[in-house]
């Protein structure tokens, strides 16, 4: 079995074999590449870092499945440029983009995380709800996010 020094880069590997139904079975696996302190929770919020699905894979079997980019798409990547509008009502943040972007844009915010004031994101098509950490004033996380996307705005 190859050896990565990297969980993620382990990780992603795993699930490009496409054969792992449940997070348990991943769990196992990444313990056997040498991971040992690794754990059905920490799986999970991997699983939702990367985007990961559950999809019938060539055999018809569900398993879990990362799209088809990899990672969390960054500041210099196009996305940015679909952003259309942010505003917010004192609690919460909205970001408006093109139709379909949502999604991926709400994945960047939320790699910007708690340490930014982003308690967690929620997306539609075209539209992310953000909700600030307790104590994060709105405007400065507004200013932040504004800061993030101001080539589109």
């Amino acid at each position: 079995m190859e050896k990565f020094d990297s969980l993620n880069d382990a990780f992603k590997a795993l699930l490009k074999e496409e054969k792992f139904s449940s997070q348990s079975e991943i769990v196992t696996a990444l313990q056997d590449m040498g991971f040992e302190h690794i754990n059905q929770s920490k799986v999970s919020r991997m699983l939702s870092k990367f985007g990961a699905v559950r999809t019938r894979n060539t055999k018809m079997e569900m398993v879990y499945q990362l799209p088809a980019e990899l990672s969390v798409p960054t500041t210099s990547s196009p996305l940015k440029n679909l952003v259309t509008d942010i505003d917010h009502n004192h609690m919460l943040i909205v970001v408006k983009t093109s139709p379909g972007a949502a999604q991926l844009i709400a994945r960047l915010l939320d790699s910007m995380g708690k340490a930014e004031g982003i308690l967690g994101t929620i997306a539609g098509d075209d539209t992310i709800f953000i909700t600030p950490t307790l104590g994060t004033p709105i405007e400065s996380l507004i200013e932040n996010i504004t800061d993030l996307f101001e080539a589109s705005i």
